[in-house]
């Protein structure tokens, strides 16, 4: 399932907005901020597909019934360049185990340029949400 967090206007617009902006997004600051939000926002979008289980918990006045992710999902990023969208995930999901791919463009002489990826880390993704 596909969800365009832009598609139906909400302050996801404003945000992306300001990212494309060349007056506003040299504002670093306010770029990772943005960048923070917005994972935010799709943390709690993609928290609604996830599958989930039904758990009791017991308060101080009497037991209840509640509904939690069955399976923690994996957040994973790129260094330096996904780590505030990465924030903004974890912030949500903050029971969720972390990955973490080191990568970068490799220019060559004719400015094209291929992905190279130095470092990569994460838990067993067997059976796990990504």
């Amino acid at each position: 399932m596909t969800t365009i967090l832009s598609e139906q206007f909400s302050l996801v617009n404003s945000w992306i907005n300001d990212l494309r902006n060349v007056e506003v997004q040299y504002d670093r600051m306010k770029f990772r901020r943005n960048m923070e939000r917005i994972g935010e926002i799709a943390a709690f979008e993609i928290s609604k597909t996830l599958e989930h289980k039904t758990v009791e918990i017991t308060t101080s006045l009497d037991k209840i019934t509640a509904q939690e992710i069955s399976v923690q999902p994996v957040i994973t990023t790129i260094l330096r360049a996904g780590v505030p969208l990465f924030q903004g995930l974890l912030n949500y999901f903050d029971k969720a185990d972390c990955g973490f791919v080191a990568a970068y463009r490799k220019h060559d002489a004719n400015d094209y340029f291929s992905i190279k990826q130095d470092y990569l880390t994460c838990p067993d993704l067997n059976d796990r949400p990504l």
